[in-house]
């Protein structure tokens, strides 16, 4: 049999697919499909070499519509073959050499009791095979593809054509090589990951609540992107996320922010906003109590006088330990620490002793939070050190968008956000999901030391207000929330 043109355009077509293929279940698929294809017979089965036997990976019959194991299926009813030589497909993968049996049935040289007990269970008759082991260009084994059955024009079964034994060999070689390749990336994927999970772990021996924000966001980037594949699906949206970019984008969410290792724990864990330094001014009041005292033995002020100063610091307290830890500081409020930050003692020699500090006055007349310009100045650049932090990974291609995500997820559409003020179409729409879901979390997260929790409505109240000022993507903030609410109907129905 002379190859003609056809087939030659049918091998190099297949090789370039089996050289362009990225996924490694396809690859797989490719290389049984591709024999099946080249050599015109009726089955084949891929085995994959593992923990020192021959594992069944696919199994295809034209004739009998068998097709196990694609889409990443497990064939988890067979046992892996013993790398013994009477197993014919055990001796290719030991010896490498290309095994062509023009009928098994007349065959003494292997053990074809197998084959025969699977054609008197299904009426199959197995002929001719050809045997082709799977090695790299590093001579590691791969497998073996089992090629059954090969036909001429008219459907009979014949041998196997000596021509097909190096072209099949060829081609397995290539396959081989790619699959080495995908295996590399996938370690090398598998190694970014684990840099990312070590410091993630890092920040959770400083501080537990950072380290699950972390989590939290790559789970809520998960279910958001998988939310927008469904909805692009259905027609009802132009965006979508592919499987390359959804794997980058969820390594973003996990170093997204891994600046806040230098942050100072006085700052990330900022409860209220005096923290420590409420203790102090205890102590100070205290002070002031003694040094009015004394001025009333002294004579200086009346006992009615030292007794409504005492009312009055008493009062102060009341009115500094309510202050340091609401919500938000009103107009009233902030006008009344404003007479408190002039109240001092002065003494007899005309030493005085302010009943607040600066700091402190500082920390009392923060509106909203608990830390002051300063500390939400540091706080912020964290972002700034996420990016010098990953300026110093050396990415691969397929993760090159990472820094460029996760450097911007401060950013807001209308420009106000940090540390560059972009806006508008300078953020992609990755930077925006994380950006949406990175809000959401802190907002809505039961273990922050400095706030309480808000409820989901009450959290994307918030955010919906953000996104109506142009802050952030409206459409997103529907989406996550749809995306939960799908989630919850989802874990519900689980439960029943």
């Amino acid at each position: 049999m002379r190859l003609q043109y056809e087939d030659f355009e049918k091998i190099l077509n297949i090789g370039i697919r089996l050289s362009t293929e990225t996924d490694r279940t396809q690859m797989l698929e490719a290389i049984l499909e591709s024999g099946i294809e080249i050599t015109n017979c009726d089955a084949a089965t891929l085995y994959l070499y593992e923990d020192d036997g021959l594992h069944f990976r696919l199994m295809k019959t034209l004739s009998k519509g068998i097709d196990r194991g694609m889409n990443g299926d497990v064939i988890d009813d067979m046992p892996p073959v013993p790398m013994e030589d009477q197993n014919v497909c055990s001796y290719a993968a030991l010896h490498r050499v290309v095994i062509n049996i023009p009928d098994v049935y007349d065959s003494g040289r292997f053990d074809f009791s197998g084959p025969r007990y699977y054609d008197k269970l299904t009426g199959y008759r197995t002929r001719s095979l050809l045997v082709v082991p799977i090695e790299n260009n590093e001579d590691e084994l791969i497998g073996v593809l089992q090629l059954i059955n090969a036909m001429d024009e008219s459907g009979d079964v014949i041998a196997f054509d000596r021509q097909y034994e190096l072209i099949i060999r060829s081609l397995g070689s290539m396959a081989a090589i790619e699959l080495t390749n995908l295996s590399y990336m996938d370690a090398l994927k598998t190694q970014i990951y684990s840099f990312a999970e070590a410091l993630t772990t890092a920040m959770e021996g400083r501080t537990p609540y950072n380290a699950l924000h972390t989590r939290n966001v790559r789970r809520y980037v998960n279910i958001l992107v998988d939310y927008i594949a469904q909805l692009h699906d259905q027609g009802l949206c132009e965006e979508y996320i592919g499987a390359a970019d959804k794997e980058q984008l969820l390594l973003a969410a996990l170093v997204h922010d891994i600046g806040k290792m230098v942050v100072p724990l006085s700052i990330m864990n900022k409860a209220t906003r005096l923290q420590d330094e409420l203790e102090k001014i205890r102590e100070r009041f205290k002070l002031l109590k003694a040094l009015y005292e004394i001025d009333m033995l002294r004579g200086i002020i009346t006992q009615e006088q030292y007794k409504a100063v005492l009312d009055d610091l008493d009062e102060e307290w009341d009115f500094i330990c309510k202050i340091d830890r609401v919500d938000y500081v009103d107009d009233e409020a902030y006008e009344h620490i404003r007479t408190l930050a002039g109240k001092k003692h002065v003494g007899p020699d005309g030493a005085e002793l302010s009943y607040l500090t600066q700091r402190e006055i500082e920390c009392l007349e923060i509106r909203s939070g608990t830390l002051t310009a300063g500390e939400r100045k540091e706080m912020e650049n964290h972002v700034v050190m996420t990016s010098k932090i990953l300026d110093k990974v050396q990415f691969y291609p397929g993760f090159s968008m990472v820094p460029k995500w996760v450097g911007a997820h401060h950013e807001y559409l209308d420009g106000s956000g940090y540390p560059n003020h972009l806006k508008g179409d300078e953020l992609d729409l990755e930077t925006r999901i994380l950006t949406v879901v990175d809000i959401y979390d802190a907002l809505a997260a039961t273990d922050r030391p400095y706030k309480n929790p808000i409820p989901r409505d009450k959290a994307f109240d918030i955010l919906r207000d953000m996104a109506k000022n142009g802050k952030v993507d409206g459409r997103l903030v529907e989406w996550l929330a749809e995306a939960l609410e799908q989630e919850d109907n989802k874990a519900m129905q689980e439960r029943r």
